[in-house]
């Protein structure tokens, strides 16, 4: 598949891009700042990059042409706490690549979540309970956007759509991982930056999650 990547430069994306590759596909990646990108990844014949910012719409859908998915790991800085920004960003620049995604008539995306985005299948967990309520309370816009993001999301049926809600993101290197919801008894609260590029990667070609917003952990 010809894949767009947002969120190309940072720890998650750079192993999203590595295991696209090593599956055999081909990328675009969308960023503001690629010369943040290794050597490794810019020379790649299989690489396309295409610089702007996610506000710009006609960037984003030069680098949206005949893609024929898209995978994100886009996703608020939680560190920035009190500073960050109150008119929801990123909801707002995924509400310019929905509409890039019509114009295209591209269908597919998968994206980075958090638990912070509600889901009917979670079921109550004290753990994730202090995880999601320590976001809202010191770092409360960054998580006032990931609510918007996943609202915005579930309104597009038209899409078909996946959110990789991710606990703990961890330096790890293994990729296994599972797939669930908060609290069914098998998902925990960390995940390896890898095993969520594995799950992306694998999900574009299994679809067992269309629509959905599933948990993804460590087993």
């Amino acid at each position: 598949m010809h894949l767009l990547v947002l969120g190309g430069t940072g720890p998650s994306g750079l192993l999203l891009i590595r295991q696209a590759l090593d599956a055999g596909h081909t990328v675009v990646i969308y960023a503001r700042s690629p010369k943040k990108l290794p050597d490794d990844i810019t020379s790649n014949p299989s690489v396309t990059l295409v610089e702007g910012q996610l506000t710009d719409e006609d960037a984003l859908s030069r680098a949206m042409n005949g893609v024929h998915a898209i995978v994100s790991a886009l996703g608020p800085p939680v560190s920035q706490g009190i500073t960050y920004p109150r008119n929801t960003p990123l909801a707002h620049a995924y509400s310019l690549v929905i509409e890039a995604m019509r114009r295209h008539d591209v269908k597919r995306i998968v994206l980075l979540g958090t638990p912070s985005m509600k889901d009917e299948h979670d079921k109550f967990s004290f753990q994730f309970a202090a995880l999601v309520s320590g976001v809202a309370l010191f770092a409360h816009n960054a998580y006032r956007d990931v609510v918007a993001i996943g609202e915005l999301f579930k309104q597009n049926t038209d899409l078909v759509w996946t959110i990789a809600r991710v606990p703990i993101l961890t330096s790890d290197t293994k990729t296994d991982h599972v797939a669930g919801y908060v609290g069914d008894g098998k998902t925990r609260t960390t995940l390896s930056r890898a095993a969520f590029a594995a799950f992306v990667i694998g999900e574009l070609e299994k679809n067992e999650w269309c629509r959905k917003a599933p948990l993804i952990s460590s087993p």
